[in-house]
């Protein structure tokens, strides 16, 4: 099946490529699996502070799922279902990852893609990109868990607009309503997403990773990840970086964490 992730970590810095440029970086079902193959080895790797998603190439980030699917996996009402859960479980492993995640979104951000780039926390934006979702277009339904997705990232108003005109939304609009972090000049996005990138992998990670916890747990409510972030929290503030960076404060110098 056509379509991969491809994958590189370095300088703390995970980098996740949609590589589909014949299908506009579609996301084929190997690709949502290898989604979920580096979550889980993730989970496992001290190496990685930030991670990066981004498609191939400047024009598009994603096209969607891959199409060429759905005549087999996605053909009836069972398939959809089983469908949707990889999509949700692809979405939900990127979204628990530890470290802090960035989509860099340059062109086409379209159906699961959307999807994929609200799964990140945070999205940096070419001021030609956009946001579409054509599922009534396409006589789908979307999946409730990925609705409640698009609603914390676009707000109710936002989530309406893609899901019942089927129509673009602009990055500028996208930034007005909150669903981009940083809107930039085409030419200065990967400028822009570098510096930020390195600035994120320079920080202590265990304070990031509280942090984030802190932060899933207030939107959504969930008790578990409650528990998550107080323990995390308690942690980081045991830590030899806390240590360390309290020291690097008083001597007026850069902080060197090490995770630990």
């Amino acid at each position: 099946m056509a379509g991969s992730i491809a994958i590189s970590v370095e300088g703390g810095i995970a980098r996740l490529v949609l590589t589909n440029p014949e299908r506009r970086n579609a996301i084929s079902s190997t690709m949502w699996r290898a989604l979920i193959a580096f979550a889980q080895e993730a989970a496992h790797r001290s190496d990685i502070r930030v991670a990066v998603l981004r498609g191939e190439g400047d024009l598009a980030f994603s096209g969607g799922a891959d199409i060429s699917d759905f005549d087999t996996a996605r053909s009836d009402a069972s398939g959809a279902q089983s469908y949707d859960d990889l999509v949700e479980l692809a979405c939900s492993a990127i979204e628990g990852l530890a470290c802090p995640t960035i989509a860099l979104v340059k062109g086409a951000c379209v159906g699961a893609g959307a999807a994929l780039a609200a799964s990140c926390d945070m999205r940096i934006a070419a001021d030609d990109a956009f946001f579409a979702i054509p599922a009534a277009r396409l006589g789908l339904g979307y999946d409730p868990r990925g609705m409640a997705r698009a609603l914390r990232v676009f707000g109710s108003q936002g989530a309406r607009h893609l899901f019942f005109t089927a129509e673009r939304l602009t990055a500028a609009r996208a930034h007005a309503i909150g669903a981009v972090d940083v809107l930039i000049p085409a030419a200065e996005a990967e400028a822009t997403a570098e510096r930020t990138l390195h600035r994120i992998a320079e920080n202590a990670p265990l304070t990031l990773k509280a942090a984030k916890l802190a932060i899933r747990a207030a939107e959504t409510g969930a008790q578990a990840l409650l528990g998550e972030a107080r323990r995390a929290t308690a942690a980081a503030n045991a830590s030899a970086d806390y240590r360390e960076g309290r020291l690097a404060f008083a001597e007026k110098r850069a902080p060197r964490f090490s995770g630990s």
